[in-house]
C-alpha cells in the first residue's frame, strides 16, 4: 500500500459550502446510490495557461462552470477524462486504486489531444483534496460494493474559433457515490457484432480516453439495443475483421486450456487500468495472459465448440461482467450452457475486490490512502 505520492506542486485552497448536505441526506443517498446521479458538495478545479502553467487550484462548491459561447472544447471536442473510485476501509480510512496508472493514461491522452500534461503528484494530490473535504460521502466499508466514484477531467476552456491548440484550459474533478453495478449478483450481458460502424481508427484517438471515442460509440450501441443486446462490439476499421473493444470496457476469453486471452494494444484500444490488473491477477490464479489480435471468427468458433470457456467485459464501474450471449446479422452463439459457471470471471472480481476494499493484502502496491 503507498501512504502517500510525491510532493505537489499545485496547492489546492478549500472553500466550503455555507449549505452542506445534510447527514440525513447524504445517508439516504448512499442507500441506494445508483451510478453518477448524485454528486458530493464540492469539486476541484486548477487552470491552466500557456504563459503561466498550472495555477488557481481551488476545493470549491459543486456547481455550474461559466463557459464562453466560443470555448474550443465546444467546438472542437478537446478534452479528456478519467474514472476511478474511492473505497472506504475497515478502520474508516479512505483508499483509492492505482491513480498512478490513471495519471500516467490521463497525461497520455494529453498529448493525444493537444492538452497540457497534470503532473502524477498535483493529479493525486487534487482527489486527496476533495476526498478529504467530502469523505463524508464514501459509503462504508461493509455496504456492499459501494464506494464514491471519482472524475477528473480536461477541456479547453479558452474562447476563439480556430483549429489549434488551447492555450487556457480547465482540469476538474467531480465526486459521485456509486452502488454495486450488480445488486443482484452478476447478471451476464448480451453482445452485439457492430460491422457498420468503428469505435476508432488507426493513427486516430482510440487509445486515450477523450469524450468523442464515447460519442463514436453510442450509434452501434443503438443498433444493439434495436436487436435486443446490451452492448456492441467493436472490430478493427479497416478490416472489420479483429476484436477490439466495447464502447468502454475491455474484453477477455478463456480457454478450456487455462489460457486468457485480450486483444493487444493497437493504438486503437483503451488500456483500461482494470484490464492491466486482471493480467496481473490471472497468473496468480494460473493461467497463461496473453495479448494478440483474436478474430471475431475465433470467438464465434470457439464458443460454438466449448473451446472458449468463457467471456467477460471489464472497467472501473462494473469491475467485470460476464458476456452470455453474441449476436450478429443473421446469427448468434450462446455462452450460457447447461451447468455453465463464470468461475475465473467471479474468482478475479472477488479478489479485486478485496484488494480495494482491504480486505485482502495488497501485495501488488497498488493502493494509495487519499483519508
Amino acid at each position: 500500500m503507498t501512504q502517500s505520492a510525491a510532493s505537489s506542486t499545485l496547492a489546492f485552497e478549500v472553500t466550503r459550502r455555507d449549505d452542506v448536505t445534510p447527514a440525513d441526506r447524504i445517508a439516504a443517498v448512499l442507500e441506494n446510490p445508483g451510478f453518477g446521479k448524485t454528486f458530493t458538495d464540492h469539486m476541484v478545479v486548477a487552470t491552466w495557461t500557456a504563459d503561466g502553467g498550472w495555477h488557481d487550484g481551488q476545493v470549491r462548491p459543486y456547481g455550474p462552470f461559466q463557459l464562453d459561447p466560443a470555448a474550443a472544447v465546444l467546438h472542437y471536442a478537446q478534452e479528456i477524462f478519467e474514472g476511478m473510485k474511492a473505497y472506504r476501509h475497515a478502520d474508516g480510512s479512505i483508499w483509492t486504486f492505482r491513480p498512478e496508472a490513471n495519471a500516467a493514461r490521463f497525461a497520455r491522452s494529453a498529448r493525444r489531444l493537444a492538452l497540457p500534461e497534470l503532473p502524477e503528484a498535483d493529479f493525486i494530490e487534487s482527489l486527496r483534496a476533495l476526498v478529504s473535504v467530502d469523505q463524508d460521502w464514501v459509503p462504508a466499508g461493509d455496504a456492499g460494493e459501494k464506494s464514491l466514484y471519482l472524475r477528473p477531467f480536461m477541456f479547453a476552456s479558452e474562447a476563439f474559433l480556430g483549429v489549434r491548440p488551447a492555450q487556457q484550459v480547465t482540469y476538474s474533478v467531480i465526486a459521485s457515490p456509486a452502488g454495486a453495478y450488480f445488486s443482484g449478483g452478476l447478471k451476464p450481458v448480451t453482445l452485439w457484432i457492430s460491422t457498420d460502424y468503428a469505435r476508432a481508427g488507426a493513427g486516430g484517438t482510440g487509445a486515450a480516453k477523450c469524450g468523442g471515442n464515447y460519442a463514436s460509440s453510442l450509434a452501434g450501441q443503438l443498433e444493439g439495443a434495436e436487436h435486443g443486446c446490451d452492448q456492441a462490439v467493436f472490430l478493427d476499421s479497416s478490416t472489420h475483421t479483429y476484436i477490439e473493444e466495447l464502447g468502454g470496457m475491455n474484453l477477455f476469453f478463456v480457454t478450456k486450456d487455462g489460457r486468457i486471452i485480450t486483444p493487444e494494444l493497437t493504438g486503437t484500444i483503451l488500456e483500461g487500468v482494470t484490464r492491466s490488473s486482471i493480467l496481473e491477477l490471472a497468473k496468480e490464479l494460473d493461467l497463461t495472459p496473453e495479448e494478440r489480435r483474436i478474430p471475431i471468427q475465433e470467438w464465434k468458433d470457439g464458443a460454438a465448440s466449448g473451446e472458449i470457456a468463457e467471456v467477460f467485459a471489464c472497467g472501473t464501474a462494473a469491475v467485470i461482467t460476464p458476456v452470455g450471449e453474441l449476436r450478429w446479422e443473421g446469427g448468434s452463439v450462446d455462452h450460457r450452457r447447461e451447468g455453465h459457471q463464470d468461475r475465473v470471471a467471479e474468482a478475479i472480481r472477488a479478489r479485486l475486490l478485496d484488494i480495494q476494499y482491504g480486505r485482502a493484502e495488497d501485495t501488488h502496491g497498488w493502493l494509495t490512502r487519499l483519508v
